[in-house]
């Protein structure tokens, strides 16, 4: 049975359409990230799930119950939803044992349950704290820990990392949905960084302009994007004009095989690859490539390349990368995506 299903979702705002018939199916104790840029709707998708707005068109369905059409919503306190915004919004003059306690129900055992959360997210021994007394990282999970004290059965995530330093942000995006893995509940989490939703997500819903472009697992969302669009959304990419024919592409490259649905396309597309399948070999082989540059990173170099006119870029590690100006030669591993013209 899917805990959540939308149907036909749409909401403008000042008649600007912001969502644009979403169709999605978030199944019980699925982890689904939403991924996308700055404005393409995300976080108002989150919010018309939360019940915090009502859609224009639509339904959303909970447990195969009906909690929001285009003419009435179920107020938020009534949908068992738990929600972490983007800046963890705590009480500043409440200790984390009553900012957790807020959300319990009157006449409930509230210490027993506090106890219990403060120990399920790290946070014994800081129960008594104020929040300007914790780091960043430890006000997100009082956070969470208050989001999840009612014991809701789908909690929603709107970048509540979102300020805290990348490495740290990931750690603490996987710290938590440990967590909530470990709780059973459901999860969907707003994210604009694919590192972050690959790596903790079960699906990856990609959102751009209001439309959700594709809905998979993540590494099918990363190796076979639906479109150009999503391969540029969720990842570095290497584009090139091809011919397809027989499951296979003839491009700069070489022939190099087809994924399997990209077999009805025929004649001139958009070939892509992800730049780690291409990996430089001495230039004894076919075909050669001229290095323009080589630029040192550290962990690696960016080699920007010439073949035949075709110019891409090809990070390589820094142990034994070609200096500029060097001819070498590359090897394609796995399979490309094509895109027809239309695309």
């Amino acid at each position: 049975m899917s805990h959540i299903v939308i149907t036909h979702l749409s909401k403008h705002y000042n008649a600007i359409p912001v969502l644009d018939h979403i169709e999605l199916t978030i199944e019980h104790g699925c982890v689904l990230a939403l991924l996308g840029p700055s404005g393409c709707g995300k976080t108002t998708l989150l919010r018309l799930i939360a019940g915090f707005e009502r859609p224009d068109t639509g339904t959303i369905a909970l447990d195969q119950r009906i909690v929001a059409t285009g003419l009435t919503s179920l107020p938020p306190e009534k949908r068992g939803i738990g929600y972490v915004p983007q800046e963890g919004a705590l009480f500043p003059h409440l200790n984390v044992e009553d900012n957790i306690r807020y959300g319990l129900r009157p006449h409930t055992h509230h210490q027993a349950r506090v106890e219990e959360i403060l120990a399920l997210t790290n946070l014994q021994g800081l129960g008594k704290r104020f929040p300007h007394e914790l780091s960043g990282g430890q006000q997100q999970r009082v956070a969470l820990a208050r989001a999840l004290a009612p014991d809701p059965s789908l909690i929603l995530l709107d970048e509540p990392f979102n300020a805290l330093d990348l490495d740290l942000r990931r750690n603490m995006c996987e710290d938590v949905v440990s967590v909530l893995r470990r709780t059973g509940t459901t999860t969907v989490l707003v994210s604009h960084d694919p590192g972050e939703a690959f790596s903790v997500a079960d699906q990856v819903a990609v959102m751009q302009g209001g439309v959700m472009m594709q809905c998979a697992r993540p590494e099918q969302v990363y190796w076979q994007p639906a479109s150009p669009a999503v391969a540029r959304l969720t990842g570095t990419s290497i584009f090139m004009d091809g011919q397809c024919t027989e499951g296979t592409a003839t491009c700069a490259l070489g022939r190099l095989p087809l994924y399997p649905q990209c077999a009805t396309v025929t004649g001139s597309a958009l070939i892509m690859l992800r730049p780690e399948q291409v990996v430089p070999l001495p230039s004894t082989h076919q075909p050669k490539v001229h290095v323009s540059r080589s630029r040192f990173r550290g962990d690696h170099t960016l080699l920007d390349l010439e073949l035949d006119g075709f110019c891409f870029s090809l990070r390589t590690s820094s142990l034994d990368a070609p200096t500029a100006d060097s001819d070498i030669s590359l090897k394609v591993h796995g399979r490309c995506m094509a895109f027809s013209s239309q695309e």
